[in-house]
């Protein structure tokens, strides 16, 4: 099966927390990795997330420690629409 990994930014205006995390994050800028694998038997061209990353911390903190921790995408989701709620 052929497979991919695309990159997006997501920013957050309020600090959050997502499911497995010890603590709040900050609000910021962060980087998420969506690994991907193509669906297979459609007419066109389809991908399906199997999983996703978050780089912490956030792009713009100075850190000398970097973790690119698992999540699952619709906790992402559920957390952006919060922060956008409270904005």
């Amino acid at each position: 099966m052929t497979s991919r990994t695309t990159q997006t930014v997501v920013r957050f205006s309020s600090p959050f927390r997502l499911p497995g995390f010890d603590g709040t994050q900050p609000a910021g800028e962060y980087r998420v990795d969506y690994d991907e694998e193509l669906i297979d038997g459609v007419s066109r061209l389809a991908w399906r997330r199997v999983g996703a990353f978050i780089h912490l911390p956030a792009i713009a903190a100075q850190s000398s420690t970097l973790q690119m921790m698992p999540i699952h995408p619709s906790d992402l989701e559920t957390a952006l629409e919060q922060d956008h709620q409270q904005s």
